[in-house]
Order: structure tokens, then C-alpha cells, then sequence
């Protein structure tokens, strides 16, 4: 039976933005609709567990939301209050991008209990890895405001209690979400026992950070890395990174615990994100950070779901990604995957090569 433990709540499908559509506020030539960050595309993950028997391998768990002590370790406590104001009102905006009504408090800290839990039982090797499925997401949250559709950053709120709590010191960080992760970035820019790492379509957003130069500050420097691919990058890229940088970076790094934080809107089928990747991609990425983390702290490997548009792909995605934690043999067939590879400018393409291969030199000087 697997060890790989599966963390979620039926509150978080429940949070609201309203009818926004992509657009941060209604106007007058916007036709209300329903918000881009919908409960579906999790929910039909958890549901496409349920069908295919996946879930019966996991160790599943609804643990509780997290604790107003938990959260000042990262943010403010004044954008604390105004998120609780808001949602004893009529709703609020958590800052750009960042909207709600009222029952989002209650999911945002459900969410984020996900991930402290989900922390907390792997670094305490009571799962070997884990799987947290959040809603609302958290990786573009800064301390004293809500960005993109993230209201609490569950990351940084669940690796900062880790720390605290002497449960875990040296934690490396992957975000893979198409958007750059700025939560993180914003969280431990200045801390050296915290690596931070984002691959993320360059200047998608926010618009103002996740460029390569932005390297941490401090005793921290030397512990942030941004690699902004270019849009329309694939298979090809996406593996190249991988294997040229980011892997190494991370082994390097010599954690005792790695966290990632799992968006699928870098997926062919995302409306808001330009890449390319299918759901292979993400399981080919998930089987080479499970086989880095059993080499360097003991398998300790989690999750954080993050975005992911396509209510029709992300599920298929998300899956592939939990069986291959997993280790099971219970797949689910997508009827695009094939498709979506054969694809013109898959490959690795010499601009792509080029940039990655430059990162990859400056990085060793910053690192040296």
C-alpha cells in the first residue's frame, strides 16, 4: 500500500470571486461569467481519483484549517483583519486580482491547513510524500495583500510553522506554475536555509517579477532562481530545464525537504498560460524529483496544488502526477497526450537552448 498522502476539503470547492471571468472587476462591455479560477477543475480531479480507484491507494485526509497563529507568520496582521472584515460583509477584493465573497475565509484557511498538514506528515515521515489539493491557490499571495486569484500563501505559511516548529530547517521550493512565484520569492528572499526556484512563462504574471537577475538579497542571495522560459516553449524546453538547472540546483541545495508547488496551466490546453506541456510532462517531472528527493532527504517530497484552467485536461495532469508520487499502477488515459507531443516546436529550439544554456553559467558564478 502506498504511503503518499492525499489532503483535502470539500470547503475549499466552496470559496467564491463572483462573476469576474478573467478580469480582475466587471465593466461595462464585460458580460459577467463565471470566474477563470473555478472549484471545477479540482473538484473533477478529486472526482477522477474517485472513479479510476486512485484514491483507495492513498492515505487521504481532512485535516483542520489553519491557525490565526500559523498565518501572522507570514502575513500581516492589518490585510488579516481586512480579509475578515470583507468576508463578514459583502465580500472584498484581497488586492490584485484577488476577489471574493463572503465563505472565502473559511476556504482560505481550509486551503492553507492542507498544506500544513501535508508538510507536517511528510516531514515527520508519516507519509513518505503527499499531495494537497488547495483551493483557493497561494503562491502569488504576499504578506500584506492577496494577488491572482490567492488570498493566504499556503506555502510560505506552511514551511515557515515547519520551521518554527524545528520539524524541518533546509527546505528547497519548485514552483512549475505557468505564473511566476512570487509568494515564495517575497517569503524567503533574505533566507539562505529556504531555495526558492520558479519555471514560469516569462513576463505572463506578475509582470514586474520573476527575472532571472532576482536572486535573493542578503545572507539569502544565491537562494532564489527564476528561469522566465519564453512562451510557446514544450516538451523540449521544459525537459532541458529540468535536467541543465533545475535539478542540480536543487541537489545542490541539499535539502531535507522539497515542496512544490503544482499548477497545470503550463498544459497545451490552459486559457491562461502559452505553453505547451501534457500530461506526461508533468509525470516525467514528478518521477525525476521523487527519485532527487529519495537521494537526498529520504523521499520527502510535497505537493501544493496551485492553478490550472482547462477543467478538462488539469484533472488528467493532476492524476498522472499523483500515481507517479504513487508509485501505482492505476493510470487514467489521455486521449490527448500524443496529440498535444507531436506538436510543431515540441522539440527544443535553438533560442530556448541558447537562454537556458546562459542562465546556466550565470548561475554557477552566483553560486560559486
Amino acid at each position: 500500500m502506498s504511503r503518499t498522502g492525499f489532503y483535502w476539503h470539500e470547503r475549499c470547492f466552496w470559496h467564491d470571486q463572483g462573476a469576474i471571468g478573467v478580469f480582475s472587476a466587471p465593466g461595462e462591455f464585460l458580460q459577467p461569467q463565471p470566474a477563470s479560477e473555478s472549484p471545477e477543475s479540482k473538484r473533477r480531479l478529486k472526482n477522477i481519483l474517485e472513479v479510476s480507484g486512485l484514491i483507495d491507494e492513498l492515505c487521504v485526509a481532512k485535516p483542520p484549517a489553519a491557525a490565526l497563529e500559523d498565518l501572522l507568520r507570514f502575513h500581516t496582521p492589518r490585510y488579516l483583519d481586512e480579509l475578515r472584515a470583507g468576508d463578514k460583509a459583502r465580500g472584498g477584493n484581497g488586492g490584485d486580482c484577488a476577489p471574493y465573497m463572503p465563505g472565502s475565509w473559511a476556504a482560505a484557511t481550509q486551503s492553507a491547513g492542507l498544506a500544513i498538514a501535508a508538510v507536517e506528515a511528510v516531514a515527520l515521515g508519516e507519509v513518505s510524500n503527499a499531495y494537497a489539493l488547495c483551493r483557493p491557490p497561494g503562491h502569488h499571495a504576499e504578506a500584506d495583500q492577496g494577488r491572482g486569484f490567492c488570498l493566504l500563501g499556503n506555502i510560505p505559511v506552511a514551511v515557515m510553522r515547519a520551521r518554527a516548529l524545528g520539524q524541518v530547517n533546509r527546505v528547497a521550493i519548485l514552483d512549475w506554475d505557468v505564473h511566476h512565484g512570487n509568494s515564495q520569492q517575497a517569503a524567503f528572499y533574505d533566507e539562505p536555509e529556504v531555495l526558492t526556484v520558479s519555471i514560469h512563462q516569462a513576463a505572463n504574471y506578475p509582470l514586474e517579477t520573476g527575472s532571472f537577475d532576482e536572486q535573493g538579497e542578503g545572507a539569502g542571495r544565491g537562494a532564489n532562481l527564476n528561469l522566465p522560459l519564453p512562451p510557446g516553449c514544450g516538451l523540449g524546453a521544459y525537459a532541458y530545464a529540468m535536467e541543465r538547472l533545475v535539478l542540480p540546483a536543487l541537489e545542490a541545495f541539499n535539502p531535507e525537504l522539497i515542496v512544490v508547488a503544482c499548477g497545470f496551466d503550463a498544459c497545451a490546453k490552459d486559457p491562461l498560460g502559452k505553453m505547451l506541456l501534457n500530461s506526461q510532462a508533468f509525470a516525467d517531472m514528478t518521477a525525476q524529483l521523487k527519485t532527487l528527493a529519495e537521494r537526498c532527504c529520504d523521499g520527502k517530497l510535497v505537493f501544493v496544488h496551485e492553478g490550472g484552467y482547462s477543467e478538462g485536461y488539469a484533472p488528467l495532469c493532476g492524476h498522472a502526477v499523483i500515481q507517479t508520487l504513487a508509485g501505482s499502477e492505476i493510470a487514467v488515459p489521455d486521449p490527448q497526450n500524443d496529440e498535444i507531443a507531436a506538436w510543431g516546436y515540441q522539440a527544443l529550439q535553438p533560442h530556448q537552448q541558447t537562454l537556458i544554456d546562459d542562465w546556466c553559467q550565470q548561475w554557477e558564478q552566483t553560486t560559486r
